[in-house]
């Protein structure tokens, strides 16, 4: 697989058609993708949790001012009780993959620590779980009309609402997500 071929750094967008209930209607930012497979984070299911629900059951005090009620969300069906950081920022933590370079994800605990003491990066979002695939099968997702694929951005990738971000995703490659159907042909 060529750089040019790889969906690293952009978002998938689940199509109408796409019934599978960890996928339906959301939006995935795909933070890895070679010839071994891919791997990504949903950035539209907020859980009924909070940074500091889990700040609380790691032990950590959180100083900085309302990071207690930043939102988490459910990064996909893969290791869900596993947090996962994307984030901006030059610092790098004891687990870091380096997507861009200036957009990270990052697994260690240390960079809650930096969150919660208001030193962490400027723009982030914390999900549990994530989503997997082995080597070919996003690519056959792809030829089954499964998902949109486009270039991600930090607008929609931190700053829109949850509830927003399938359509501002959508929006970036020209596609009104609500004119789309569940079925789609091949000719």
């Amino acid at each position: 697989m060529s750089v040019s071929t790889s969906l690293t750094n952009h978002f998938l967008i689940a199509m109408p058609g796409l019934q599978d209930p960890n996928f339906s209607r959301t939006v995935t930012y795909i933070c890895e993708h070679n010839t071994q497979g891919a791997m990504g984070i949903v950035i539209n299911r907020p859980m009924d949790l909070s940074l500091g629900d889990v700040l609380e059951q790691l032990d950590i005090e959180p100083q900085a001012p309302d990071i207690k009620n930043q939102i988490v969300y459910l990064g996909g069906p893969v290791q869900t009780d596993r947090g996962f950081v994307i984030h901006t920022g030059p610092d790098t933590f004891d687990s870091t993959l380096n997507v861009t370079p200036d957009i990270r994800v990052t697994t260690s605990r240390d960079v809650l620590e930096a969150i919660a003491n208001g030193t962490g990066p400027a723009l982030s979002l914390v999900a549990l779980g994530y989503a997997g695939w082995t080597s070919g099968q996003l690519e056959e997702e792809l030829s089954a009309n499964a998902w949109l694929s486009g270039p991600a951005d930090n607008e929609t990738l931190f700053k829109r609402p949850a509830s927003s971000r399938l359509q501002a995703a959508a929006q970036l490659i020209g596609i009104d997500i609500n004119l789309l159907i569940g079925e789609a042909g091949h000719a």
